[in-house]
C-alpha cells in the first residue's frame, strides 16, 4: 500500500521509483525535474529545466553503478571514482585524498556519498514539495541530513543541509558539495560569472602539458597565471581540443554565489551558498584532458564545488592552522543553499540568497 499523492501538476514528489536497482526520489514543479539516487550519497543525479529540456548535471562515462554489490577493502581513490556518475554529492564527513581518520582508512571524497540515505517526504502538496534525507557515517563518527524542496513555478531547488559531530570527543570535517556541470549544456559558448575571489592553482594529479594555469602561482579573480606564461580570464571555457585538466580554489569570497551561462542557448545555472560556512569554491576543469584512468581523454566538465576547506582540510599557503572544521561534540552546523536555473544570452551580474538572478542582458 502506499500513501504518495499521484498528483500531476504543481509542486510533485515520490519515492516510489528504482534506477538501476538504487532507491530513487524525483521532485518536479513547472520548471525543474530533480532525480536523487538516495540509495548513493543521495546524490543529485539530474537537475533538469523543463522548457528548455536542459539537465546542467555531468554524466560519467560509466554512469550509475550500485555500490551495494561490494565491499570496498582500501581506502584509495578508484573506490569513489569508480562509482562516480557525475552529478552532485554531498562530500562529508571528509574531501579530497585518501588518508587517514583517526586510525581509519579514508578513501578520496568519503565517506556519506558512498553509502545509501534514508529518505522522508516532509512536503507534498500543489503548492511545495519537499524530500528530507539523512545518514550516518560508520568509520567516522558524524550524522549528516539534508532536505531537498521546490516551490510552485519556482526556477530555484533549496537544500537545507547540517552536520553533527555524534563523538564524545572534537572531531574535523571536510564538508562541500561536489557539483558537477557538463555537455551538452557546457561548452565554449559558455561562461562563468561570480564575484571577487583569491585564487590558488592547485593542479595535483594533472600533467605538466595538459595545465592552462600556472600550478602553485596565485591570482585574483578573473585572471590568474598561465602555465604558458600571461595570464587566464577564468571566466572562459575552452573547447575540448585543447585537451587541458586543471584544479584551482577560489578563497576570500567577496559573495557566495557563481553562474555558468550557455550563452548561445539562452540558459542557465546558478549556485549561492553562505560563504561564511563554505569559504572556498573548488573549480575542477576537465576540458578534454586526463590522460589514464579514470578520464583518458574522454570528458569535458567543470566541478564548481563550495566547500568549507581546502582539499584534505589543507593549510593556505604560508600557514600551518588547517582549514577543516573542528566541531565539538554535538555540535552541529547548518547551512542553506539555492541552485537556480535561469535564461540569460549575456551572464549574470548577481545571485541573492533568496535565489533571484539579476543578469547581464
Amino acid at each position: 500500500m502506499h500513501y504518495e499523492s499521484e498528483r500531476n501538476f504543481g509542486c510533485r514528489v515520490s519515492e516510489a521509483w528504482t534506477y538501476r536497482g538504487l532507491k530513487t526520489v524525483i521532485l518536479e514543479n513547472e520548471v525543474l525535474r530533480v532525480v536523487v539516487l538516495a540509495d548513493k550519497g543521495a546524490d543529485v543525479y539530474q537537475l533538469v529545466h523543463k522548457p528548455t529540456d536542459t539537465d546542467f548535471m555531468w554524466r560519467s562515462p560509466w554512469g550509475v553503478r550500485d555500490p551495494r554489490r561490494f565491499l570496498p577493502t582500501t581506502g584509495s581513490a578508484m573506490v569513489w571514482l569508480d562509482m562516480y556518475e557525475g552529478g552532485w554529492q554531498t562530500i562529508a564527513p571528509t574531501g579530497g585524498p585518501p588518508g587517514s581518520y583517526r586510525g581509519a582508512d579514508i578513501g578520496l571524497h568519503c565517506e556519506a556519498s558512498l553509502m545509501p540515505w534514508d529518505v522522508q517526504i516532509v512536503d507534498d502538496s500543489a503548492g511545495r514539495a519537499a524530500a528530507r534525507f539523512w545518514v550516518r557515517t560508520y568509520r567516522t563518527p558524524f550524522y549528516i541530513e539534508k532536505t531537498l524542496s521546490l516551490e510552485a513555478g519556482s526556477p530555484a531547488l533549496t537544500v537545507e543541509e547540517a552536520v553533527v559531530n555524534e563523538a564524545e570527543e572534537d572531531a574535523e570535517c571536510v564538508w562541500g558539495q561536489h557539483i558537477t556541470l557538463g555537455a551538452p549544456f557546457l561548452g565554449p559558448s559558455c561562461r562563468l560569472d561570480m564575484a571577487g575571489a583569491g585564487v590558488l592553482i592547485l593542479g595535483e594529479g594533472t600533467a605538466d602539458g595538459e595545465r592552462r594555469l600556472a600550478k602553485g602561482e596565485k591570482g585574483r579573480w578573473p585572471h590568474v597565471p598561465g602555465a604558458r606564461g600571461g595570464s587566464v580570464d577564468l571566466r572562459r571555457f575552452p573547447d575540448r581540443s585543447e585537451r587541458l585538466i586543471d584544479l584551482a580554489a577560489l578563497h576570500d569570497l567577496a559573495e557566495g554565489w557563481y553562474a555558468v551561462t550557455n550563452t548561445e542557448m539562452g540558459v542557465g545555472f546558478g549556485f549561492v551558498f553562505p560563504k561564511e560556512t563554505f569559504r572556498f569554491l573548488w573549480y575542477w576543469q576537465v576540458f578534454g584532458g586526463g590522460t589514464g584512468y579514470p578520464w583518458y581523454r574522454r570528458t569535458y566538465n567543470v566541478g564548481l564545488e563550495p566547500f568549507t576547506s581546502l582539499p584534505g582540510g589543507a593549510p593556505m599557503p604560508g600557514s600551518e592552522a588547517r582549514t577543516s572544521l573542528t566541531l565539538a561534540p554535538g555540535e552541529r552546523r547548518e547551512a542553506t543553499m539555492r541552485a537556480v536555473a535561469f535564461r540569460s544570452k549575456a551572464g549574470v551580474r548577481a545571485i541573492g540568497a533568496n535565489g533571484r538572478v539579476a543578469t547581464a542582458d
